[in-house]
């Protein structure tokens, strides 16, 4: 409520990405901090054993993470983590640091608790975000990476470039993220199709199990909600042949169908990917139909949509080990974790269900 009341509107007289800046800034201040870090921890942190959840070889303190996006720089893990996530992936990170697309390009639809955004992957790079976390003091939430092409490369030489990546981030990662479907960068969604996707992957994973030969290090994959039902099929089948970790369903969609917002508003804003609730159904849709044909064999981790308790037990009772929020915390603010996992826990009891693993396994 104080979110919403006081700091939202303020956040709001500024245009989105100044926003984020401004929040990002702050965020980085508080990680520095490791004595607030501690204080945010016990306010908001999660020690509810039935939410505990063991995947891809780790311990999530709660199903609840954040998405890739708001960190892209791994700039403020200690301070998210304290805020309550089970987990925080940071990220979009290239090879090579770059500035993005040109502004403005994040517009938010307030009506349809959407955001439009045409970020491009701006970074700083992985070499600086490698150093970064190599000086993190690693707390009990584990950390994702999440790695994508540099601009300047072509698709032809796009596995040299995820590998440089993967090597210089490896050795920092929980997991590691494959990004081959954000909607920003000409052609990247190109690598999706198989007969890209699987040296791709071949090559990351080389790379990972060369600079940590002491673990293995999970490689999931993001894949987009415009993929057709029959490509999914396909990107479930090559994670079977290839023994991927998980895959992360999904990430911003291209479409505009059934937006509140005025049309000529959401025509002003341009290109980019939609996120937040209009895309809850069709992120739900591909949940299930990866489930149907993965089972259990992968971890499916879900995305796009995520706003209430009801969307999380929705992603856990369709087979998502796992869920991802963003654009939710921008519209909720910083307790929407801590709440979130709050709401779950009472929900369990409630049902009379003893961990929050059981919903996954009645899928």
């Amino acid at each position: 409520m104080f979110y919403r009341l006081l700091i939202r509107p303020v956040l709001y007289a500024f245009s989105a990405e100044t926003a984020h800046h401004f929040t990002m800034r702050c965020l980085a201040l508080v990680s520095s901090l490791s004595w607030l870090c501690a204080l945010l921890s016990r306010l908001f942190g999660t020690r509810d054993p039935s939410l505990t959840m063991k995947c891809l070889g780790l311990t999530f303190p709660s199903p609840i993470g954040l998405a890739a996006g708001l960190d892209k720089d791994a700039q403020a893990v200690p301070a998210l983590a304290a805020l309550g996530f089970g987990f925080v992936e940071v990220g979009t990170i290239t090879a090579q640091g770059q500035p993005g697309n040109p502004l403005p390009r994040l517009f938010r639809l307030p009506q349809d608790r959407a955001l439009i955004n045409r970020m491009g992957f701006n970074n700083k790079g992985s070499e600086v975000a490698a150093a970064r976390l190599s000086q993190l003091q690693r707390g009990r939430s584990p950390l994702g990476v999440n790695i994508g092409k540099t601009k300047l490369v072509e698709n032809a030489q796009a596995a040299d470039d995820y590998a440089l990546s993967a090597a210089r981030l490896g050795p920092y990662a929980d997991y590691l993220v494959i990004n081959v479907s954000s909607p920003n960068t000409p052609g990247l969604r190109d690598l999706q199709a198989i007969e890209s996707l699987r040296p791709l992957v071949q090559r990351v994973r080389f790379e990972l199990d060369r600079v940590r030969p002491e673990r293995r290090v999970p490689l999931l994959l993001k894949i987009a909600p415009d993929l057709s039902d029959q490509d999914i099929d396909a990107v479930a089948d090559l994670a079977l042949e290839l023994k991927l970790d998980g895959i992360i369903a999904t990430n911003t969609t291209i479409a505009r169908a059934g937006l509140t917002t005025d049309p000529a508003s959401v025509e002003a804003c341009g290109a980019g990917g939609l996120s937040g609730a209009p895309l809850k159904a069709r992120s739900l849709a591909v949940l299930e139909r990866l489930h149907a044909r993965l089972g259990d064999h992968v971890v499916l981790i879900a995305a796009g949509g995520v706003e209430t308790v009801e969307d999380v037990w929705a992603r856990l009772c369709a087979g998502a080990s796992l869920v991802q929020v963003y654009t939710a915390l921008i519209y909720d603010g910083p307790t929407l974790p801590s709440r979130l996992a709050r709401q779950l826990s009472a929900r369990l009891r409630s049902e009379g269900i003893a961990h929050v693993d059981q919903l996954r396994r009645r899928s």
